[in-house]
């Protein structure tokens, strides 16, 4: 049987990661300033993971959620110390599209309203109303299309009230920086706009912190930043550092009731040591702390790199924007400085999402790399602009 062809690959096979980096069956080491989406956040094959989720899975791996769990009672303990988030409600599932799923579920249910305000460039998962909030078409099949959704330019706060003055919006969704589309974030003002408008017109506030929570802007939740108060937090990625887990963090508002929710495999024993494992050494390890110390670096740094049009994000959710598209860049980087970087749905953006481990050498590594590759794609232009 052959895998369904939907993922464009790069011709390398990671067989070991440590830290900031991973190595391929040749033994060859990759600088991994990408996290495989953001999703490693204490390092690859951190010490005390490795030893928390094994010992765990040596005495039990999975039960359903029919029984008691006391791993995620602790879980939801520790994620409210860390984060400063008092009085939510944790419910887990598997994925950040789940999580967005389940909050859009639960605000309509809230509510007992269907449409929803998302944004332009905005991305929320590929599930039914998680991609219907999704602004790509391409990935939108006509029963997904089905979902009321109306998109919003990012900013636009008057659009936004126009839209819930007709009584029938449930939620509205939100990345507090986008990842996908391209790390444009609106100001401050705006994000408390939608809070105050949210409540006004009784919408549920969610915002999406599936790639930017965890630590990665510096501080927990990137919607701390601009002192909102969400109804409901979506969380994925680096809260696993890997291993598949998502959850929502849902407001006192809420009533919980048996059957309103649900999962098979959402808040397992091994996501739930794994989850607690990432937070303790976000603690131990002041993560956070290093987050903003490298951004501060790099934002520095960065400046020196000839044809950056813009530096983007907060913390180590960045990225740089040239004036021309980045996928040669990307691979020269890959195969040339063998280091990992992303790219978004803005072709000329570089995404750079690295552990919250990463080192002040780490990032002097990739700049000088930058450097040289830009030079090569200038000498190009001007040489072709000269040969016409």
């Amino acid at each position: 049987m052959s895998l369904f062809n939907v993922y464009p690959l790069f011709d390398i096979t990671p067989v070991k990661g440590e830290d900031v980096y991973v190595y391929d069956e040749n033994d060859t080491r990759y600088l991994d300033l990408y996290g495989g989406h953001a999703v490693i956040s204490i390092g690859h094959s951190h010490p005390t993971y490795v030893k928390n989720v094994s010992e765990q899975l040596s005495n039990l791996g999975f039960y359903s959620n029919s029984i008691q769990n006391p791993l995620q009672s602790e879980l939801a303990k520790k994620l409210q110390q860390v984060s400063g988030c008092n009085f939510y409600s944790l419910f887990l599932c598997n994925s950040g599209a789940e999580a967005n799923e389940n909050a859009l579920k639960l605000a309509s249910f809230h509510t007992q309203k269907k449409k929803v305000i998302a944004f332009t460039n905005g991305f929320h998962g590929r599930t039914s109303a998680a991609v219907a909030a999704t602004d790509n078409p391409k990935i939108i099949a006509p029963i997904n299309a089905q979902q009321d959704v109306e998109l919003i330019e990012l900013g636009n706060l008057k659009a936004v009230e126009a839209s819930l003055q007709k009584g029938d919006v449930c939620a509205i969704i939100i990345e507090c920086i986008q990842g996908v589309g391209g790390l444009d974030e609106a100001t401050t003002s705006f994000y408390q706009g939608l809070d105050k408008l949210s409540k006004l017109y009784d919408a549920i506030l969610i915002a999406d912190e599936v790639q930017s929570g965890y630590g990665r802007t510096g501080d927990f939740f990137a919607f701390q930043h601009h002192e909102i108060d969400p109804d409901i937090i979506s969380i994925a990625k680096g809260m696993g550092n890997g291993f598949p887990v998502g959850g929502i963090l849902i407001h006192p508002k809420f009533k919980a009731s048996y059957g309103l929710l649900g999962t098979t495999f959402g808040g397992n024993h091994l996501a739930c040591a794994a989850s607690i494992s990432v937070l303790d050494v976000m603690e131990e390890e002041k993560l956070m702390e290093n987050a903003q110390k490298i951004s501060k670096y790099f934002f520095e740094e960065a400046k020196s790199i000839p044809k950056v049009k813009k530096i983007k994000g907060r913390g180590l959710m960045l990225g740089l924007e040239f004036d021309f598209p980045v996928s040669e860049l990307r691979k020269a980087l890959i195969h040339k400085h063998r280091i990992f970087t992303g790219s978004s749905k803005n072709p000329n953006v570089l995404r750079i999402l690295p552990p919250l481990t990463v080192r002040k050498s780490h990032i002097n590594q990739f700049i000088e790399a930058l450097k040289k590759e830009v030079e090569v794609i200038e000498k190009n232009r001007i040489k072709i602009l000269e040969e016409k």
